[in-house]
């Protein structure tokens, strides 16, 4: 554990840096916040991918904000810093724990598709469309829930006005924040489209060059866009003219008119934008060693198939278990619950989702037996009935898993009165559709693209086909954990469908193996979602463990990198400790506000 120091929020300079703003400028001086994977001390605690989100959450702790407070501003700091994560372009979904009540509340502020999409949405003439051609378009842009979440978390427990929390994110984007090796990798991973969408190409290819490690990047079109906000509120992002820069830009995607790249318009419209609400739902519950364990119901599959796979999980002495076997469980654990997740998750408003059978502890027993300590199972695996359980049966032909943008990011708050946000947010694919909103300075989402484009097979049941006014599913899986009513710990991740099984290996980590929070995010990754084979990072590939569990019939394929976790947690002596991760995505960002030994 790295310890944390009174100097923790001190700000390094770094002198001659260069500006980018699209143009030349001459050299100034930038304050970055040191980068701390651990911080433990009292009065509250953050942690997100990034030290200037991380910081504005604090400073807001600090001044007496509470939890919803910092969350929101962190989110936004986010929005400037990780654009191509996450921002007022995107959604998310917001997990709460109110310390008053002791209870966890839930905001689903997941995009909708417009209402005229129907479920050949991302089909033409019968045939699924290039997934690339959906995904860097008009039509995979679903409207943006992220403003409408932070007006509805601050109308519920919030204690600051929305324009005093947006004020650190709109200085941010006005004076610049200091690229770093993932902020530039990521813009190159992304060059060839970006430079298809002149306003995307102006704002993130300053000069036509991808940003220089060091220097300084601003965004005054996110500033002001910011500024319009505070003043307006965030229904200046459903109506008016922010949304009308929305809509004209979805309908007449801005492409370079010496691009090649085929850009299909998309058919949101002002009523759509409109007629956007988040919805405030009950969250999903399991208990687990004792513990409750609070997540997000649908449209996310996050809290459904991460419960599944704890109740499957249950039964077994994960601590008592040798390494290769512990993974092995978890492996199929999570193998099973996707099964299920595929054949029955998708927005309740317009599909009949089983959401209590399957976090019944009865339906994870008769799928659970289907684990063999000496033998892995064959995916795709056939999911379960959870309304008709049969002991190690299954039913009907499996869903694929669709693809999910893994560049979404999460936050952690905590405060002082002992209230917990766990909040994950996106605009689904890294950068997003790649297309800017001319002049507003933030990326459009295309997280229409997490429907399926067409079903599974001629009659197999699909809960996730595109419709009017549709949320897509989901991954994210904000968590909160009590203990006799009170929180002690919350977790979550960016990844895709990776989230899934990202979040249960960190929970497992650490309250089965007993590894300290900040280890257990730390630790090498598995993630398996009922595909042929497993995904391993680097530190399990080339580990023998791997040998162990192929002996088991389990095949892998490598990851260089899955999932980018925050976590808070309460201590026995009322201290908070944050933890971030320690290398993934250059390391995450963990603060207190009073740090302490």
């Amino acid at each position: 554990m790295r310890r944390p120091a009174a100097r923790q929020l001190a700000l390094v300079a770094l002198a001659g840096a260069l500006v980018s703003t699209g143009a030349a400028a001459p050299p100034t001086s930038v304050a970055v916040p040191p980068k701390v994977p651990e911080a433990v001390g009292r009065g509250g605690a953050v942690a997100s991918v990034d030290p200037d989100a991380s910081a504005a959450g604090i400073a807001v702790l600090r001044s007496g904000g509470n939890a919803v407070d910092a969350a929101v501003a962190t989110a936004a700091a986010l929005g400037v810093t990780e654009p191509y994560s996450a921002g007022i372009g995107g959604g998310g979904y917001f997990v709460y724990y109110d310390a008053k009540s002791r209870r966890v509340h839930t905001v689903d502020g997941r995009e909708t598709a417009p209402a005229s999409a129907t479920a050949e949405l991302f089909q033409e003439n019968g045939v699924p469309i290039p997934f690339a051609e959906g995904q860097t378009s008009g039509r995979g842009v679903g409207v943006p829930g992220t403003p409408a979440t932070w007006r509805t978390v601050l109308d519920s427990w919030g204690s600051r006005p929305l324009g005093q929390l947006l004020r650190p994110a709109e200085k941010l984007a006005r004076h610049g924040f200091t690229v770093d090796p993932t902020f530039r990798a990521q813009t190159e991973a992304n060059e060839a489209r970006f430079r298809d969408f002149p306003a995307t190409r102006e704002l993130f290819l300053p000069g036509g060059q991808l940003p220089v490690v060091g220097s300084t990047f601003k965004n005054p079109d996110l500033a002001d866009t910011y500024a319009e906000i505070a003043r307006k509120g965030t229904g200046a992002m459903y109506r008016g003219p922010i949304a009308r820069d929305i809509v004209n830009t979805v309908r007449t995607p801005p492409v370079d008119p010496a691009a090649t790249r085929i850009v299909r318009p998309g058919d949101l419209t002002a009523a759509d934008l409109r007629a956007y609400g988040t919805k405030r739902q009950a969250p999903t519950h399991v208990r687990y060693r004792g513990l409750d364990v609070y997540s997000m119901a649908p449209s996310s599959s996050g809290g459904t198939t991460v419960g599944e796979a704890l109740n499957i999980l249950e039964g077994t002495d994960l601590a008592g278990l040798s390494e290769s076997q512990y993974l092995h469980r978890f492996i199929e654990a999570s193998r099973i619950s996707f099964a299920d997740r595929g054949r029955w998750v998708g927005d309740p408003a317009f599909e009949d989702v089983p959401t209590r059978e399957l976090l019944s502890q009865r339906y994870a027993d008769t799928r659970g037996c289907l684990i063999r300590p000496d033998r892995a199972l064959t995916s795709p695996l056939a999911p379960g009935d959870p309304r008709r359980p049969v002991p190690c049966g299954s039913t009907g032909q499996t869903a694929p898993t669709t693809y999910e943008g893994e560049n979404t990011t999460h936050l952690t708050v905590a405060d002082r009165w002992g209230n917990v946000v766990s909040y994950t947010l996106t605009i689904e694919s890294t950068g997003g559709s790649a297309i800017t909103v001319p002049g507003r300075g933030f990326l459009l989402n295309n997280e229409l693209t997490d429907f399926s484009f067409a079903p599974a097979a001629p009659g197999v049941p699909d809960p996730n086909l595109p419709g009017p006014g549709k949320r897509p599913r989901s991954s994210m899986s904000p968590t909160i954990v009590l203990e006799d009513g009170r929180p002690v710990l919350a977790v979550g991740s960016p990844g895709g469908a990776t989230i899934i099984t990202t979040v249960l290996q960190t929970l497992t980590g650490h309250l089965d193996r007993g590894l300290p929070l900040v280890e257990a995010i730390a630790a090498p990754r598995a993630s398996q979602r009922n595909q042929t084979t497993t995904e391993l990072e680097p530190g399990l590939w080339n580990s023998p463990l791997r040998a162990e569990l192929e002996a088991l019939g389990q095949g892998f394929r490598q990851n260089p990198e899955i999932g980018a976790a925050t976590g808070v947690q309460r201590l026995p002596d009322g201290r908070w400790l944050a933890a971030a991760e320690k290398t993934r995505r250059g390391g995450g960002s963990a603060m207190v506000v009073r740090p302490q030994h």
